[in-house]
């Protein structure tokens, strides 16, 4: 009876886990068009309004949650601070490109960025964890590598956007995993070194006459303050399904939030994909079917 029970909880865990992972790539998947919302204002103003306001809401939610005592556990261990600080380097830069290329209409270049990311990581792992890449990955990260030298000549140029978020994220990502602090208390310390920084830019630009704060538009200011929002539900969901799920399965998730990007760029903003672009993200696709499959042969021996 005993091991009914049991794995009947299990299942419900994995139930609620899939739920929770599939809202976080669904919401990660949206941001394109929740920047869009943002795009009359300058992407500077746009990441220091996030900044701040993920500060008021993630503080508020580790409070409410009685969890601030992991707040205070991160001031009290300097190299978890050191490292949280590389960490909101890395993502700073990344949330720059990020809402600089949405509201110059380059999300194709986001979406790409993020299908690749899984790659870049990979080789984050091997030239700086000094990881063994099994066949089926150094296959992959040729494809890849040729997918980009490809489109660099062809459209005569690197497409640059894609590559910083991928390294970005790829470095962020790096960073966090060898950091010992959870997910919502890493961003909140994150956040908070860069709150600083933000709010003398805020102060600045308010000094210099620009209205950094949109109190002439309402809906505007209405949808940065959501920024510090939409910014943590998503990685509260993405924590939730991590420990609910194996790797693999999050693994697979990842690809949904570009995949949606990819869809909104073209059918819903008609950017442009001509071939050149095309052929890139097929390689891309490609790599990333070979990679997948060996993760999926791995995980199952």
């Amino acid at each position: 009876m005993s091991q009914t029970v049991t794995s009947a909880e299990a299942q419900a865990e994995f139930r609620q886990g899939l739920l929770v992972g599939l809202a976080a790539y669904v919401m990660w998947g949206f941001f394109p068009a929740y920047y869009k919302l943002t795009d009359t204002v300058p992407a500077d103003l746009v990441v220091s309004h996030r900044i701040l306001w993920s500060v008021l809401f993630v503080g508020l939610y580790l409070y409410l949650r009685g969890r601030w005592q992991e707040v205070r556990d991160v001031f009290r261990q300097p190299k978890v601070l050191l490292g949280l600080t590389a960490s909101a380097s890395f993502i700073a830069v990344n949330w720059l490109v990020f809402v600089w290329a949405i509201s110059n209409n380059q999300v194709l270049d986001v979406s790409l960025g993020y299908f690749i990311n899984p790659l870049v990581s990979i080789l984050v792992g091997l030239v700086i964890l000094h990881e063994k890449l099994s066949r089926g990955q150094a296959f992959a990260i040729l494809i890849a590598a040729f997918a980009v030298v490809l489109q660099a000549v062809l459209a005569g140029g690197l497409p640059w956007v894609s590559l910083v978020l991928a390294f970005s994220f790829a470095g962020y990502g790096y960073v966090r995993k060898v950091t010992p602090v959870k997910a919502t208390p890493g961003l909140f310390v994150e956040t908070l070194l860069l709150f600083p920084m933000a709010a003398v830019y805020v102060l600045l630009n308010l000094s210099w006459g620009v209205d950094a704060l949109v109190l002439n538009d309402p809906p505007v200011l209405l949808a940065l303050a959501g920024t510090g929002i939409v910014t943590a539900l998503p990685l509260i969901c993405f924590s939730a399904a991590a420990r609910r799920l194996p790797l693999f399965m999050l693994g697979l998730m990842q690809y949904l939030a570009p995949s949606m990007h990819f869809l909104m760029a073209v059918y819903l903003w008609g950017e442009p994909l001509d071939q050149t672009k095309l052929m890139g993200f097929v390689m891309i696709w490609g790599a990333l079917v070979v990679f997948s499959y060996d993760s999926w042969r791995r995980y199952r021996a």
